[in-house]
């Protein structure tokens, strides 16, 4: 039969600051915050906690010695559909830190950077993301549902960022059914900063954002579920771009109403060019991009 030890000698057992492992404590529905007091919670019950009078430091919450928070498998089977996943707790399934993984919902559009911690977003709201706030600093961070592993866009995301890279076969089925559109129109022309694109406007859209410094992608997928892709992203101020052209062909249109009604849903920054814009992307992008906070030159 383990010891039963203080939450900050449990975290010093474990290599952690006593910080995180309240944060992990949280995620996992063992504890939470009620009246300036951490409270146990059945969940914590269960896994070994229990109250302990100190007669010089009073109550507070003690676990067994060999209690087990730092495996994978652990913190996913006892986060039930209803519990709440802090970064570090979702980032010890995927062996990546917090801040690596608060990268990765800021990539994703579902937090965004504060003076100090993170915001929720909206599009963080609808993944299931709840705002919290530390109860010492008042830096706020979001905590996440259990299910938010099973996201299909964040999965796509983690697979990236892991070296798993999304089969072309699977891009171009499931792209609004566009397949005949990107085999019609291969990727052939070849751009400043190395990418291939699909038309001469792309490339010269492309080679106007490289040359203004502005960091891009080009056929980014959407952080959404559906399998819909942009023509181009930039990551600062999370705006997206997209070139309408052949607009004699009736399969392209309803493609393009279909996303212009995705970018609406989801309320994404969209700037949208034709042709007589992309004639005079001098004029035109630098006040587009402003008013999504991106500044050129």
């Amino acid at each position: 039969m383990s010891d039963t030890i203080s939450t900050s000698a449990l975290a010093k057992s474990l290599g952690i600051s006593s910080k995180e492992l309240f944060h992990i404590l949280e995620s996992k529905g063992y504890i939470c915050r009620k009246d300036d007091q951490w409270q146990l919670l059945p969940a914590g019950e269960n896994a070994g906690g229990q109250y302990i009078q100190h007669p010089k430091y009073g109550q507070y919450i003690g676990w067994p010695s060999d209690l087990r928070i730092d495996s994978a498998n652990d913190t996913q089977s006892s986060a039930g559909a209803d519990q709440t996943l802090s970064a570090t707790a979702i980032g010890k399934l995927y062996n990546l830190s917090a801040n690596r993984m608060n990268s990765i919902f800021s990539e994703l559009g579902w937090i965004e950077k504060s003076l100090k911690g993170w915001n929720l977003t909206a599009s963080g709201n609808k993944a299931g993301g709840e705002q919290r706030e530390d109860y010492r600093s008042g830096i706020p961070y979001v905590v996440w549902p259990a299910a938010i592993i099973d996201n299909k866009a964040f999965k796509s995301t983690i697979g990236e960022v892991q070296g798993e890279i999304e089969s072309v076969e699977a891009q171009q089925t499931n792209d609004g059914g566009t397949t005949g559109f990107r085999d019609k129109f291969e990727a052939k022309l070849r751009t400043t900063d190395g990418h291939y694109v699909r038309s001469k406007a792309e490339m010269l859209i492309d080679n106007w954002l490289y040359m203004a410094e502005i960091v891009h992608a080009y056929e980014r997928k959407l952080p959404i579920e559906e399998e819909v892709y942009c023509d181009f992203y930039i990551p600062t101020g999370k705006v997206y771009i997209e070139y309408w052209g052949y607009e004699n062909d009736p399969k392209y249109l309803a493609r393009k109403q279909q996303k212009q009604d995705i970018y609406k849903r989801y309320g994404f920054k969209l700037i949208e060019l034709e042709d007589k814009d992309v004639q005079n992307l001098d004029d035109v992008l630098p006040r587009m991009l402003l008013k999504h906070g991106v500044q050129s030159y």
